[in-house]
């Protein structure tokens, strides 16, 4: 084969493997990968997007019905188990143990068609079996003579949270010890005797599941899985006519002297009654 031919054939051997390299050379860099999507969805910044997000949770909390357990802290009182169940009809009820008399008597508050409701529970201490009394309609306001304030949060106060005109000031708050999913400070902003609610940090999960308050009446932490939800919830007693059991605990008498009792005490004159007698 003539000597041209094969100089030829390199100058096209060359030319062909040099035009890709210069393409390469030539292009943009190639795009780096795409960055993984987040697990976890950004919080929203500024009070309004907060506020925006902590009624999107409590509306969902309006609509989850369950079986919950709750610890309830108070500072300088044992812990206590607190059971809510929200039933698939709207009903309601809240088993609270020390909730009456100073601490000394279990109750529980429950609501369905029929109104509002107090029971006593047994105890331990109370072995009698459980009775309740009619409070009132079922949306009725409890007077703080009457109120434990540990179901609100779960049922008057989610109303307050998602209604935009209520005067609230919403931001995002450190998660609660022991708690899960977001949340919120919430403070009034229009000074009352009677606010809407509690002020205090009120957390949610991503389901509307309540998992903790802090609030005036202590913390409240979600304690296991929630149970699901019975059609209706039942009173744990007949009701009678009757009076409520107070928040307050009951006044003590005082101890009567040997061989007198309680009346006898309280008229039995004292020196100075009997030496003004003399005058």
């Amino acid at each position: 084969m003539p000597a041209a031919h094969h100089s030829i054939r390199r100058r096209t051997v060359a030319l062909a493997l040099a035009v890709p390299a210069l393409l390469v050379a030539c292009s943009p860099d190639p795009p780096a990968d795409p960055a993984p999507p987040p697990t976890v969805a950004p919080r929203p910044a500024g009070p309004d997007a907060a506020r925006d997000e902590l009624a999107a949770l409590a509306a969902a909390a309006q609509d989850r019905h369950l079986i919950a357990r709750y610890t309830l802290r108070v500072d300088g009182v044992a812990d206590r188990l607190i059971v809510f169940t929200s039933a698939n009809d709207g009903s309601w009820r809240m088993d609270v143990p020390g909730g009456a008399l100073g601490g000394t008597r279990d109750i529980a508050l429950a609501a369905n068609a029929d109104g509002l409701f107090q029971c006593g529970l047994p105890s331990a201490t109370r072995p009698e079996p459980a009775s309740c009394v009619r409070l009132g309609e079922r949306d009725d306001t409890l007077p703080r003579r009457l109120d434990p304030r540990v179901q609100h949060p779960f049922t008057d106060w989610l109303d307050v949270l998602t209604d935009r005109r209520a005067p609230l000031a919403v931001s995002p708050a450190m998660v609660l010890p022991e708690a899960t999913g977001s949340c919120y400070s919430v403070e009034t902003t229009a000074a009352s005797i009677n606010p809407p609610l509690d002020v205090g940090i009120y957390c949610f999960d991503a389901d509307g599941t309540p998992t903790a308050v802090r609030a005036a009446f202590g913390t409240l932490t979600l304690s296991a899985p929630p149970e699901p939800a019975p059609g209706t919830v039942q009173l744990p007693g007949p009701v009678f006519e009757g009076e409520p059991l107070g928040m307050e605990a009951p006044s003590v008498e005082p101890a009567a002297p040997d061989g007198l009792d309680a009346t006898d005490a309280a008229t039995e004159p004292t020196g100075a009654d009997e030496r003004a007698g003399t005058l």
